[in-house]
């Protein structure tokens, strides 16, 4: 099977591309830093006997390296398992941030995964099969403090996904929209984690892998997974 994932070289585009990797699976990854992806694919295939691992560096902010990642990966085959994971953040209050913020955010937040989508599915739809999962986050259900221009772009991640699961649904192609609270990445910096007080991006994948293996007749349209104690 072939999965692609996007935002694949650290935190939780990583963890699922691990998972993923467990059974054997033709791994298509991207990132935009080309060392830290090479490591990553490196670690995976030494982890996991039996994958098949291939990475592609790019700017998926950038329409035209969108376009060059989903013709790179169609010649691998039919993506199963489409991922789209990339995505920034910056935060700052929503009308006195520099005005190409949002711009910014929704490139990379929502026209990467809907391009993607563009250029990936029609060949899955000739397939009559597929599973589209699109990591939103907790700020597509809510205002985010000091987040605004990100929460916006989730909320249109998540827009995509409702509506491509209207679409798609008799494609036998799934959708499932991913909203993470607090996950230890790299974006916590030194974050103590030793009280659990967040998530840890393997119990993100665990639940994407887990949903990739219902019947064709089942689908998890959304997974929401939150710190015990709460957001933080």
């Amino acid at each position: 099977m072939i999965v692609v994932i996007t935002g694949a070289s650290k935190g939780i585009g990583k963890s699922i591309a691990t998972a993923f990797a467990q059974s054997g699976n033709v791994l298509l990854l991207c990132a935009r830093n080309a060392a830290t992806l090479e490591l990553t694919s490196e670690e995976i295939k030494k982890e996991s006997t039996g994958v098949e691992v291939h990475y592609m560096a790019a700017d998926l902010s950038k329409k035209a390296e969108v376009l060059a990642f989903a013709s790179w990966c169609l010649g691998f085959g039919v993506p199963e398992i489409l991922v789209n994971n990339a995505g920034s953040f910056v935060p700052g209050p929503l009308l006195t941030q520099n005005e190409n913020v949002m711009e910014q955010m929704m490139n990379i937040n929502f026209y990467s995964a809907y391009y993607l989508c563009q250029q990936l599915v029609p060949a899955m739809q000739q397939l009559k099969r597929g599973h589209i999962f699109n990591i939103c986050s907790v700020a597509a259900l809510k205002a985010y403090q000091d987040g605004g221009c990100y929460s916006i772009s989730k909320f249109a991640l998540d827009g995509l996904s409702k509506n491509l699961r209207y679409e798609l649904m008799s494609h036998g192609i799934k959708v499932t929209s991913v909203y993470p609270g607090a996950v230890l990445t790299d974006s916590w910096g030194n974050f103590n984690n030793d009280d659990l007080r967040i998530i840890e991006a393997a119990d993100i994948a665990a639940m994407v892998y887990a949903c990739s293996k219902l019947s064709v007749q089942a689908v998890v349209e959304e997974i929401l997974l939150r710190p015990q104690l709460g957001d933080l």
